[in-house]
């Protein structure tokens, strides 16, 4: 067995703390990463304090990794020992139902393995990267470019490709007007991506204080939400809205404010369902959709993609022992825009 320690959870309620473990031995497709940089996604946050009643102890979260390769299996053909690679938020899939065929592994019909709290096929405990090291199959860990900042780039493993996914899908490009709700680790990368693409974007945010910062980050447009005026200013103008928000809210304004047959994608994830007024869908055709992370070829095309074009996430870097800080400062939105641990601070 690979020997490991990083911070854990043992259960809903106490901080994250050290914590030693052990990984699975090297498989002929595995790779081995030696971990340098890992991302603090809010998902971690509900899954460490079991916001979503399915988490399994002890947890050692993160699915933002970037790291090098310290070895590789007998059978790997992608990589070699000392490539920078990223590691996101799957480490399995069947690999032989129809979205795995089709490349949309996000979408495994018999069930995914994420990163960490869940058993895989060895029957082991996946343990994320707030860690020293990881094991992973090979088909789903990805190249990166060392022309990036690492430390920004390991956001892109979740925030980056939750957000990229559904605005190529949905063709996001010229001559289409896109709104980005919230702006915060989801939304500042789909405010980029969209920029990117070039559409024209409104950012929707409920702060003033924001404005600067959305048109820093690529905005044409901001529009305040709470403002019901300049709401209704914006009805029936938008070919897709990308909504990021995690925290229960209306939705009925904005889905107002696409055209006919244009989609409203989910990728928040609040803990309560909307209500919604279906006069809001049905008088113009609209669609409200959903979408999560995206496939491995895809994550590595968005990761070829920003460092052809200069692209990372606006990231805070601290050390491991601060991560408790982290997660409150998180909750209380006290960030721009990604916790990213640089893990050399959790020592040999």
């Amino acid at each position: 067995m690979t020997q490991s320690h990083g911070y854990a959870a043992q259960n809903a309620t106490t901080p994250l703390a050290p914590f030693k473990f052990t990984r699975r031995e090297l498989h002929d497709h595995d790779v081995q990463v030696d971990i340098q940089w890992c991302g603090v996604c809010h998902s971690d946050i509900h899954s460490v304090r079991n916001e979503w009643n399915n988490a399994v102890y002890p947890m050692v979260p993160g699915h933002e990794i970037i790291g090098t390769v310290k070895a590789v299996g007998s059978a790997v053909q992608k990589f070699k020992v000392g490539d920078l690679v990223g590691v996101g938020v799957i480490v399995d899939s069947c690999r032989t139902c129809p979205s795995c065929k089709a490349g949309e592994e996000q979408y495994c019909e018999v069930g995914i393995t994420l990163t960490y709290g869940q058993k895989d096929k060895y029957g082991d405990l996946t343990q994320g990267g707030y860690a020293n090291n990881i094991i992973t199959d090979e088909h789903f860990v990805h190249t990166v470019s060392p022309k990036l900042n690492p430390a920004g780039v390991a956001p892109l493993l979740c925030a980056g490709i939750t957000t990229y996914s559904p605005l190529r899908h949905w063709k996001v490009g010229p001559n289409k007007k896109v709104g980005v709700i919230g702006l915060g680790g989801l939304g500042h990368m789909g405010l980029k991506f969209a920029h990117a693409f070039g559409a024209h974007v409104v950012q929707f945010t409920t702060s003033e204080s924001k404005v600067a910062d959305a048109k820093r980050l690529g905005a044409d447009e901001v529009v305040i939400s709470k403002d019901a005026a300049a709401m209704k200013k914006q009805a029936n103008s938008f070919d897709f809205i990308l909504d990021t928000v995690s925290a229960p809210h209306d939705i009925n304004p904005y889905l107002e404010a696409l055209k006919r047959d244009a989609t409203y994608a989910q990728v928040g994830l609040p803990d309560k369902p909307p209500v919604i007024f279906p006069g809001n869908l049905i008088f113009k055709r609209r669609s409200w959709s959903g979408s999560i992370i995206g496939g491995m070829a895809e994550t590595q095309e968005m990761l070829d993609y920003c460092a052809e074009k200069g692209i990372t996430a606006d990231v805070e870097v601290i050390k491991i022992q601060q991560v408790n800080e982290a997660f409150e400062r998180v909750v209380k939105a006290d960030v721009k825009y990604r916790f990213v641990i640089d893990m050399v601070s959790l020592g040999a």
